[in-house]
């Protein structure tokens, strides 16, 4: 690799009107305007690096305000100075003694080291010419655990254990999984069809269009009068049918004891899994919620803050299924770990994705669990929300309800430079002018 250095980082505060549509709506965040903190590592080779992270609206200035503060760790150095040691690079990052108060590696803080993290990863694949997951794939399994913190999770995952999984993995038709992914594609689901403020003849409508797009797997919002939800629900089932897959969604609504009572009465929707039922930092909560309704899985992770909150979310047995976000934790770096952790505790992954970006950098992250780690598709979909892909330069590509395997180089996630202009926030033509 020839010697890249960073010489600057721009950062945007990026909002999408979002809200204005109802795009988004859950029973918790009503009126979400899709927004990011939006950073470009800029080089003496011309070569960009884009990263970000994804907020709903107000407070986004905080996260900039926070990358323009960590991004002094990048700025004048080597793009190889930092990728020789990708885990040294993040605990720089995460242990900057006094900033670290302000978390520790969770909140505001570590969300703008997902950011700028995910950016030196998009810089370091398209140097290297590949997209992420294949950059991921192709990394012998000592050097990838390099960029592991294994700090605070080796009670639960040893360097040894964790290099067991990859290991083995790479023994297993590794070859053929990757054949698979060019011709089939990622399994996903959509949750387009079931925002919390859409109307029946709405709902009714994407669904039919959905599923004659070929999607099996759909989400609905829930969270509101149980009486409502439950219709809601059935008006969904009408049009999909009960062979097809129904996720459920809470975010967050609920107490324990309210979850357990409307967990219980909306499985007979049969739904794949009941999401977010509660407090996200409620571990224990969601491990009653699992135990004493058996019959639906529990899904969570969005909203998780950390590979600590994960390890114990599967110590104690809390979640039947892990929805990693790319860029609520430390970027690929703590990804890593977590993917790692999923394995070990035989735990499905199927990440977060929707709002600004995330799906795009997501299928990175499913491809290369299937292709090094997990060995496995069953149970597992990536989100998919068909919103705001029109403004990044290479986007999902969905067929028959797959993520079509990304073959340019970086992270996917560089937004167009007009769309940058237009919905910066607040000067841009998107927020200058009247709705």
């Amino acid at each position: 690799m020839n010697e890249i250095l960073i010489t600057s980082v721009r950062v945007i505060d990026l909002r999408f009107p979002t809200s204005r549509d109802h795009i988004g709506s859950d029973a918790v965040n009503k009126d979400p305007d899709y927004s990011a903190a939006y950073c470009i590592l800029e080089t003496n080779s011309g070569l960009q690096g884009h990263g970000l992270t994804f907020t709903l609206g107000r407070g986004t200035d905080l996260v900039v305000q926070a990358v323009r503060y960590l991004s002094r760790y990048v700025v004048n150095r080597t793009l190889n100075s930092i990728t020789e040691n990708l885990g040294a690079f993040s605990r720089q990052l995460t242990d900057d003694t006094q900033f670290r108060w302000l978390g520790p590696e969770k909140g505001v803080i570590h969300l703008a080291t997902g950011a700028l993290i995910n950016a030196v990863w998009d810089l370091y694949a398209r140097a290297e010419g590949k997209p992420l997951w294949q950059l991921l794939a192709d990394m012998e399994p000592t050097q990838l655990l390099k960029a592991v913190d294994f700090r605070y999770i080796d009670d639960a995952l040893s360097p040894q254990e964790a290099l067991d999984i990859l290991d083995e993995a790479r023994l297993i038709g590794k070859p053929e999984r990757l054949a698979l992914l060019q011709q089939q594609g990622y399994p996903a689901y959509t949750t387009s069809v079931g925002w919390f403020g859409y109307s029946e003849e709405k709902i009714r409508c994407l669904s039919k269009r959905a599923l004659a797009e070929g999607w099996t797997h759909f989400k609905l919002k829930v969270g509101g009068d149980p009486a409502e939800d439950l219709r809601r629900g059935h008006i969904v089932r009408e049009e999909i049918g009960w062979t097809n897959k129904l996720m459920v969604d809470a975010n967050q609504k609920w107490g324990v004891l309210e979850a357990i009572d409307r967990t219980r009465q909306l499985a007979e929707l049969k739904p794949y899994w009941m999401e977010e039922p509660t407090s996200p930092d409620d571990i224990l909560g969601h491990a009653r919620i699992r135990r004493e309704v058996p019959d639906v899985r529990i899904a969570t992770g969005e909203h998780c803050h950390n590979r600590v909150m994960f390890k114990q979310f599967l110590q104690a047995k809390a979640i039947d299924v892990l929805q990693l976000d790319s860029c609520r934790v430390a970027g690929v770096n703590e990804n890593l770990a977590i993917i790692l952790l999923a394995a070990k505790f035989k735990t499905p992954i199927c990440p977060h994705a929707g709002g600004v970006g995330l799906c795009e950098y997501v299928q990175h992250l499913s491809a290369f669990d299937f292709l090094s780690v997990s060995a496995s598709l069953e149970d597992r979909v990536i989100e998919f929300v068909d919103h705001l892909h029109e403004h990044f330069l290479t986007p999902v590509q969905i067929r028959n309800g797959r993520y079509i395997l990304p073959t340019a180089p970086g992270y996917s996630i560089q937004i167009r430079e007009d769309s940058l202009t237009r919905f910066a926030y607040p000067t841009g033509e998107a927020w200058s002018k009247p709705a």
